[in-house]
């Protein structure tokens, strides 16, 4: 070692020893002292320059974050230039020594405190103390100052609190976030998500809600304004809708194109775009300008996984008009939502056109069946099992249900609604309550209970709603098929008085909406915590978030299972991000496979 270098580090060691010296002293004066050494120790009096507490304060108002989040990240000894001349200027240390200096410093309550004043709870402490002591002890060369003092402490010199600045330095290396938690909590504040869309508040919109039930011509209204506008998208909810407006569209000689989670269809024989989209409602641009708009089913706006993206059309699209449809339910929310934007909602109440019965017998058997009976199931096992038995008597049916590929639910719903085909019955899912078009003369509930996801994520068998139900029996009699009266049922005698009660309740009223953090904010968390995975950013991300009363957190448990599937794909995470929005079924091996592969191209 260079005499230069020598000197310069003995010049450093009066200062160290009057800085830890003055340490020490604080830390007899109660938690005035303890206050003293946490602003000496974290960076304000500059006698260390170990680590700045820019972002050290957290806002008392906001909830403390879930530290089971953090994941500790693996520190590995850096040759710092200084290699072993801590050895060199005092003696190689006795790590079985070091070994109990550690221990005496962890179970210094002092320490613990001061710890906790600065992010580490109970839970991080212990998790940064066994990274801590795993580093110094298997360290072959530990920086000369720390190596200094661990000698000092083995030959009975200094304090052990005198570990504290180094054991929070290497703290803050394991756990990044603790330095920029300030800034974390700002990128998460999801209180005023209206100003998410600076493109949205550069126009004034003009909203127009189409309230009423089914079968009222709400929808079909507002996609004549859609038809005869310069420019337009259609946002709904189903691939198959989508796919509807795109062929009713194009065929009224108005070019439009189609954009889902699985396919984007150019109608320009060169690829460019179309003036006009039908897409599914995740997939709409929030920053191309349209003259009009259409967001369908606004009541699923508040739906726990999906109801980020109608909340992100109704805010965030670029349309001179918006036309909203959808439940009247959903008018007072959407009203004070648009409040906070400045925006004015004009309200157009459609009443049924058809007339619908419920009537006081249940089917109680397949055979009581006729042409035009729609049998609802809710799950894929009663639909296999009950089209199996209408075909063995010998009758033809046709099969609905979400996860069928787009063409095959067309096919099936126009051989249904084919006067001269003799399939005259249909086995479908709820799927049919959302906007098809089908000749159903009667709605036969095969069962009142539905799988549903709760606010934890948790699967569980709840009763259908009364907005459910409606939606659902709104199918029969539908306006431009041959029935112009619906009948709704039962297919068990037990049912029947459950589904009228049902009926007769009022719509429960929209009290809030779904968010989810957008890409743009999960980019700069990434950049506060570049080592962090998507699946680990989300959930730091939504245990820091603040909501109003308007909002909640979108459940993110399906956006997590995509992201931990393709963690190992070399992608950016702005592709990684879109590719997690994705609406699939994880529960189908060969979907999560046909993912994975769209993922590695």
């Amino acid at each position: 070692m260079s005499l230069k270098r020598c000197l310069f580090l003995l010049s450093r060691a009066p200062n160290r020893a009057r800085c830890l010296r003055s340490t020490v002293a604080v830390l007899g004066k109660g938690s005035a002292g303890a206050s003293a050494v946490q602003r000496h120790c974290t960076g304000e009096t500059g006698a260390y320059g170990f680590f700045s507490c820019r972002n050290a304060s957290s806002s008392s108002a906001a909830k403390p974050p879930d530290t089971s989040l953090f994941v500790p990240l693996h520190v590995k000894a850096t040759d710092n230039g200084e290699g072993s001349i801590g050895a060199e200027l005092t003696q190689p240390l006795d790590k079985s020594e070091v070994l109990k200096v550690l221990n005496r410093f962890y179970k210094r309550k002092e320490m613990q405190r001061l710890a906790a004043e600065n992010g580490l709870d109970a839970r991080l402490f212990h998790q940064a103390f066994i990274s801590f002591r795993k580093y110094v002890l298997e360290s072959d060369a530990l920086g000369a100052d720390l190596h200094i003092i661990l000698n000092d402490f083995c030959c009975g010199a200094g304090h052990v609190d005198d570990l504290y600045p180094y054991f929070m330095r290497h703290a803050k290396q394991i756990f990044p976030m603790l330095d920029c938690m300030e800034d974390l909590r700002k990128i998460s504040d999801l209180r005023v998500p209206a100003n998410w869309y600076p493109e949205a508040r550069a126009i004034q919109r003009k909203i127009i809600f189409h309230a009423g039930p089914t079968n009222s011509g709400k929808t079909h209204h507002a996609i004549q304004r859609y038809l005869t506008a310069k420019s337009g998208v259609y946002c709904g909810p189903l691939k198959l809708l989508a796919h509807e407006i795109f062929e009713k569209s194009n065929n009224a000689n108005v070019p439009c194109d189609l954009v889902t989670g699985e396919e984007r269809t150019f109608v320009n024989p060169e690829g460019k775009q179309s003036s006009h989209v039908a897409c599914t409602i995740e997939m709409c641009s929030v920053t191309t300008p349209y003259e009009v708009a259409v967001i369908d089913e606004i009541q699923m706006i508040r739906d726990l996984s999906r109801g980020w993206a109608w909340t992100r059309a109704l805010l965030g699209l670029c349309a001179e008009e918006i036309h909203v449809c959808g439940e009247a339910a959903a008018i007072d929310f959407v009203t004070e939502l648009m409040y906070s934007t400045g925006e004015e909602v004009e309200i157009r109440n459609y009443k049924r056109l058809t007339s619908m019965t419920v009537l006081d017998h249940a089917v109680e058997s397949l055979d009581n069946l006729h042409p035009g009976d729609c049998v609802v199931c809710f799950n894929k096992n009663d639909i296999y099992s009950i089209s199996r038995q209408i075909e063995a008597r010998g009758l033809e049916c046709a099969v609905i249900y979400g996860s069928l590929p787009p063409g095959t639910k067309l096919a099936q719903a126009k051989k249904f609604n084919d006067p001269d085909d003799p399939c005259k019955i249909l086995v479908a899912t709820d799927a049919i309550g959302m906007g098809l078009n089908l000749s159903i003369k009667r709605i036969i509930f095969n069962s009142l209970v539905k799988p549903t996801v709760n606010e934890k994520g948790e699967k569980e068998m709840d009763t259908i709603t009364t907005s459910q139900a409606l939606q659902i029996a709104g199918r029969a009699g539908r306006f431009s098929s041959m029935f112009k009266e619906g009948e709704v049922t039962t297919m068990h005698r037990d049912d029947l008085p459950v589904l009228k009660e049902i009926l007769s309740r009022t719509v429960d009223t929209i009290e809030t909406a779904g968010l989810h953090p957008t890409a743009e904010q999960i980019e700069m968390f990434a950049y506060h915590l570049p080592d962090a995975t998507l699946s680990n950013l989300i959930d730091i991300f939504v245990s820091l978030s603040q909501v109003d009363g308007l909002y909640f957190v979108c459940n993110i448990d399906d956006f997590k299972f995509l992201a931990d599937m393709i963690q190992h794909i070399p992608l950016n995470l702005r592709s990684r991000y879109v590719f997690c929005t994705a609406q699939i079924n994880r529960k189908q091996p060969f979907v999560c496979t046909s993912f994975l592969k769209v993922c590695l191209q």
